[in-house]
């Protein structure tokens, strides 16, 4: 049985043909596969190990599992659906609740598993009923709301923990980020986020030379006089080695807290398949649920070992439509990078001695930015939210979600932020569309079970 890997050469092996693409089961001469490689895990890199520090994990860990998760995506799917697998950055949020509620990694770990076989077991009901359960379920108005919320759910984390760490080094991050952002070009430009990271780490250890130390909160909240670039763990760090694993921990209050991203990662995951197909002429939705299936094994795969949970990355899709290489050949060869990188402790200790003021300026533009995307899908599905079956759900969840409001069942048992604001934009969603008269209904889902054109359960894979 084929698995993916058997790649044939794609022209003469140098470049894709005028008009063509390199597809997924097409390679180019090795040596170039493996520059492609190189350029993906610089383009996953950023993202993958600011969400493991921001989450409290292990960024070595994160990085090494991400290989290994991509590796297992493109089995699972059998290489139709080229895509890596790096930190998702939807539950940075999620671990700041769980920390301040006295939760360790391992209690953020193991909600994050559990949200993983969610995942697996909703990818399993879209590969049996097809992708238009997932239109019917999470229509755009539903998923953009939700991720409106988780993203704007962060805003105390970056003003209240990170901010006042280093005010300063926090608003010059923020605007070389934003430069970074708007003003480079093409591959730089996507790698703005990494750069302003970079730009930060430089900024705070000039600072230390030229101003000494700072007298700020840390971390903790304690304020103490200390440098804002501690370097003392990098000395000790060894070049090679395992990166430090832990088993996960549940708590039914931390899973409560977790579960509702379910809805942004479904949504994700279908965004990528969706975008990768219409980039190769090739139309992936009858693989819509595998791929979906195989991240929440991946993110189970990660969390079981201590890392953070996966999703597919849009960095490197976005590397792809600039290349016009689809090929999983490379995909394996940035999975094998990072495995690499993660398996040297002193780089994890360099990315783990990121100062807070830096993270500080990072995620005010970073949460903005995930908290914007739930817009930018209401626009580019032409949401009505002058319908009000679309906006009284919406401005009751998004209000909740972000306000942390608390509703309290018994002494033991509360819903609150993240997960009642889901909950109440997706039930109200659909029990207001169901009540609602018919001329309000019909513009409330965009994308019905029974529209046009929408696949059915997914065909056995093409490949044998």
């Amino acid at each position: 049985m084929r698995l993916g890997v058997g790649w044939t050469l794609h022209g003469d092996g140098r470049s894709p043909a005028p008009g063509a693409v390199v597809r997924p089961d097409e390679r180019l001469s090795w040596w170039r596969t493996l520059g492609l490689g190189a350029q993906h895990v610089v383009a996953m890199f950023g993202a993958t190990f600011v969400a493991p520090v921001l989450m409290g994990l292990d960024p070595n860990l994160a990085v090494m599992v991400s290989g290994v998760a991509t590796i297992f995506f493109l089995l699972v799917t059998r290489g139709a659906v080229p895509s890596y697998l790096g930190s998702s950055l939807s539950f940075v949020g999620v671990a700041a609740i769980i920390a301040a509620e006295g939760g360790t990694p391992a209690t953020l770990t193991g909600a994050l598993l559990v949200v993983g076989v969610v995942l697996l077991a909703a990818g399993l009901v879209v590969r049996a009923l097809g992708a238009r359960v997932v239109h019917a379920v999470l229509p755009p108005v539903v998923t953009g709301a939700v991720v409106m919320l988780i993203g704007f759910n962060l805003a105390p984390v970056a003003a209240g923990t990170y901010w006042p760490q280093d005010q300063w080094t926090a608003l010059a991050t923020l605007l070389f980020t934003g430069f970074a952002l708007v003003a480079l070009r093409g591959f730089w430009s996507r790698v703005a986020i990494f750069l302003g990271l970079v730009f930060g780490y430089v900024l705070s250890w000039g600072l230390d030379r030229v101003l000494g130390r700072i007298t700020s909160p840390t971390g903790s909240g304690e304020t103490t006089a200390h440098w804002r670039l501690d370097l003392s763990a990098v000395a000790e760090a060894e070049w090679i080695g395992l990166p430090t694993l832990h088993a996960p921990g549940f708590e039914l209050s931390a899973v409560l807290v977790a579960l509702p991203v379910v809805v942004a990662l479904i949504a994700e995951n279908a965004g990528h398949v969706k975008a990768v197909g219409e980039m190769t002429g090739d139309p992936l939705d009858d693989r819509m649920g595998t791929a979906i299936a195989a991240d929440g094994a991946a993110t189970v795969l990660s969390t079981s070992v201590g890392g953070p949970a996966t999703t597919t990355y849009a960095e490197n899709i976005g590397v792809m439509a600039a290349s016009r290489v689809y090929s999983t050949a490379a995909y394996w060869a940035a999975a094998g990078f990072a495995i690499l990188f993660g398996l040297c402790p002193k780089f994890g200790a360099v990315v783990a001695a990121v100062p807070g003021g830096v993270l500080g300026g990072i995620t005010v533009i970073l949460y903005g930015m995930i908290g914007l995307l739930g817009a930018k899908i209401w626009i580019e599905n032409g949401v009505d939210l002058g319908n009000p079956v679309n906006l009284v759900p919406v401005a009751a969840g998004v209000i909740v979600g972000i306000g942390n409001v608390t509703l309290e069942f018994t002494d033991a048992f509360s819903l609150s932020g993240i997960a009642l604001g889901t909950l109440i934009v997706l039930i109200g969603y659909h029990a207001l569309r169901r009540l609602a008269p018919p001329h309000l209904r019909e513009g409330g889902a965009l994308f019905d079970a029974t529209a046009p054109g929408a696949s059915g359960p997914e065909s056995p894979p093409s490949r044998s």
